[in-house]
């Protein structure tokens, strides 16, 4: 087996796939520093500063060998290159590193590498993802010939990147094409306990021995660090963030979860995700099979819409019933608001558009289960998810 860096006691490695590199399950996310997203980019604050140098201190002294930043995070790049060399001088090898970015162009792509090189205060990156490879037509994109990828491939020849991947939000068939294209060696997507969808994917990449990395579990996955009492309740004597980071780690085609460390009381929480024992013990399922149960508390929460994914209306009608089900069976009201204003963006991010009274009735109901009040539910969501920005009366 190849030698595993900065490996300590406490904490657990698994190869990355066909990239041979042992990663800690837990990796350090970058995407969520004080005034991270603040311009410029390259002006970084002392709380800034303060801030990162405290998190990779605590990453390191944990056992994780693995960090993740993109173009896309702003301050992210800038704050880290200064870190781990001009504050720690942290030798390049004894860690890994992986940024992202999306650029369409040969010539831009490799222009924002070099600028990502400078920033990161390095001269080669371990990894490097298409960042939010979201829609089929984003993935033919970047992926033709002359294209994006192909460049990333050349820099990979090159030396100047040594694996190259790409991160999703995107449909179920998007990834698994992406999986399928032989062009790629590792993927980051979303799974966790309350949003399942990508399992196939999950596994299509172990049949293709590829990287597995889980975006934002503890954010994206249920805001579960302000998870409602009944989670909590149900999860318990974990942490509803350390039973999700088993549940996804049980899947052993999973190989890191990426953590956005801000505070020092976050990794005392991490350590109790471990030690992880493959099988489950039967706690662990015991506390699965009581949150399964939650889904009996709304007639309508087993449906999960994915046949009218394309519906003329243009509502992700998926994605509102998972918040509504989120809301109904869990009370994780809270949450669902979060998400569900994203929709208000149009972007490929989170696409679709709020099922408004005139949304609705756009819906092509030949394909809605007869017993399935969809409208009523879809306007009952509306009316209790949707939260219009505050503003000032004018004058």
């Amino acid at each position: 087996m190849a030698s595993i860096l900065n490996q300590k006691e406490g904490m657990e490695y698994r190869r990355f796939g066909k990239t041979e590199k042992h990663l800690s399950v837990i990796t350090l996310g970058g995407m969520r520093f004080k005034h991270g997203w603040d311009e410029p980019r390259n002006e970084i604050p002392k709380d800034t500063l303060e801030q990162c140098l405290n998190m990779v201190r605590h990453a390191f002294d944990a056992g994780m060998n693995h960090i993740e930043t993109a173009w896309g995070y702003k301050k992210s790049e800038t704050v880290y290159g200064k870190v781990l060399n001009e504050e720690l001088s942290v030798p390049r090898s004894s860690y890994h590193l992986m940024t992202k970015g999306n650029p369409l162009t040969t010539s831009d792509t490799r222009k924002q590498v070099e600028t990502q090189l400078k920033d990161l205060q390095t001269d080669y990156l371990d990894f490097y993802g298409w960042h939010g490879l979201n829609t089929q037509e984003l993935f033919e994109q970047s992926s033709k010939p002359g294209g994006a990828v192909e460049e990333l491939l050349k820099l990979k020849e090159e030396g100047i990147i040594r694996h190259v991947g790409f991160s999703t939000h995107a449909p179920l068939h998007v990834i698994i094409r992406a999986i399928e294209s032989g062009l790629f060696e590792f993927v980051n997507l979303h799974y966790y306990y309350f949003d399942q969808r990508n399992l196939a994917a999950v596994n299509m990449a172990q049949a293709n021995d590829m990287g597995v990395f889980i975006i934002s579990p503890n954010d994206k996955g249920g805001q579960l660090f302000r998870a409602p009492e009944k989670v909590r309740n149900a999860t318990s004597p974990l942490t509803p963030i350390q039973w999700n980071a088993r549940f996804c780690l049980q899947n052993p085609a999973v190989h890191t979860l990426s953590f956005g460390m801000t505070e020092s009381e976050h990794f005392e929480e991490m350590k109790g995700i471990f030690p992880f024992t493959l099988p489950w013990s039967p706690q662990e399922e015991n506390i699965k099979l009581q949150l399964d149960s939650f889904v009996n508390d709304d007639p309508f929460a087993g449906y999960d819409g994915y046949d009218l994914q394309n519906d003329p209306s243009e509502i992700n009608i998926p994605q509102v019933l998972r918040l509504r089900k989120l809301w109904k069976c869990y009370d994780m009201k809270e949450y669902a608001q979060y998400r569900y204003k994203i929709f208000e963006q149009k972007s490929h991010w989170f696409p679709g558009v709020f099922p408004t009274r005139e949304n609705i009735a756009k819906i092509d109901c030949t394909k809605v289960p007869s017993n399935l009040p969809l409208k009523e539910m879809l306007a009952e969501t509306h009316r209790a998810l949707y939260v219009p920005d505050f503003k000032l009366a004018s004058n």
